[in-house]
């Protein structure tokens, strides 16, 4: 039998993610999926699952979820404080984020609010069973698609997880890792494919100021305040596609930024596109931080786009396995 998850705390935005499914855009359906595609991936990899099973994506305030049915191995990729109990009367235990932990049937998880960042991955061994729509389990919530009736939880919600019988050694990622997911850099992006559409003044303010995210940002599109950029030939362009980092520059000269639940097609110039390897360091960026651009060229972006997976995959072959415990106990013996 493998456990169950009932939701007692949704938080703020909590949805069933994997790596996304890709290649229906031309049908106007997004990838969605994880925010952070590495961070999902080391939650998995902490419990000895496959990297692209379906986990869930927690925003910003946490939440909770009891295990029903049978123990199970659980990790949570993110900087939040994690607390366990065995039952609802017993007293909390205090967990680390960035290792894997057996809890028994029965047991209550509560994640913190985030620390740092905006999204946090929580895996369970065997991976959240949800029906995959378009060969993905990820939650489009604009459309009702994927995840749990396509929609973000909700208390009393009860997720089914994957073959978790199969216990796996305790693993864990080094500390001095965890930081790399939040680590303040300029962002890199591509100019184009519409910087015709903008006088070089205007390129180089954008790439010169300093913008902070706005509270209206969402896993479909990041909007920006800062200084405004002045089009050239006007705020409309024949509608064209657009891809995960497009940066369009409405009427009113404010910024936004596409992300992974997008539009496919906009009518708005875009002066730049965030590279691929920074797309997950911008999905972490909180309300009103700071944040500025780098412009690169097709060489450094695609350079940039390698150490990034090869940081990722490296890590997940590094994940460290405590040799005192290849089956640890539960925590609630």
């Amino acid at each position: 039998m493998s456990a169950r998850l009932r939701v007692e705390k949704a938080g703020l935005l909590t949805t069933v993610q994997d790596l996304g499914r890709p290649g229906y855009e031309h049908m106007g359906v997004p990838p969605s999926g994880a925010m952070d595609p590495g961070a999902l991936r080391i939650a998995n990899g902490l419990v000895g699952n496959a990297p692209g099973l379906a986990a869930l994506e927690f925003t910003l305030l946490g939440g909770a979820l009891q295990v029903l049915d049978a123990d199970c191995t659980v990790a949570f990729a993110g900087d939040a404080l994690l607390r366990a109990s065995a039952t609802a009367a017993s007293p909390a235990r205090s967990l680390s984020p960035w290792q894997s932990h057996r809890l028994p049937a029965g047991a209550t998880l509560t994640i913190r609010p985030l620390e740092r960042g905006v999204r946090g991955y929580l895996a369970v061994g065997g991976g959240v069973a949800v029906a995959p729509v378009l060969g993905s389990a990820s939650t489009l919530t604009r459309a009702g698609l994927g995840g749990l009736d396509g929609r973000a939880l909700a208390r009393g919600d009860v997720l089914a997880t994957g073959d978790a019988r199969r216990r796996s050694p305790r693993r864990w990622l080094a500390a001095r890792d965890t930081g790399w997911f939040y680590r303040d850099a300029p962002i890199g992006v591509v100019l184009g494919p519409q910087q015709d559409h903008f006088a070089p003044a205007e390129i180089d303010r954008f790439l010169g100021a300093t913008y902070r995210l706005a509270p209206q940002s969402d896993r479909m599109g990041l909007r920006l305040d800062g200084p405004a950029i002045s089009h050239a030939r006007g705020a409309d362009i024949i509608t064209d596609p657009i891809a995960a980092g497009s940066i369009q520059i409405p009427g009113a000269g404010q910024p936004l930024i596409a992300m992974n639940d997008r539009q496919t097609t906009g009518g708005y110039p875009k002066i730049a596109t965030v590279i691929s390897a920074d797309l997950p360091r911008l999905a972490q960026i909180r309300p009103g931080q700071p944040l500025r651009f780098e412009a690169l060229d097709l060489a450094q972006a695609v350079q940039r786009w390698r150490d990034y997976t090869e940081w990722v995959h490296a890590r997940e072959d590094d994940l460290r396995a405590d040799p005192n415990f290849p089956i640890f106990p539960l925590l609630f013996p």
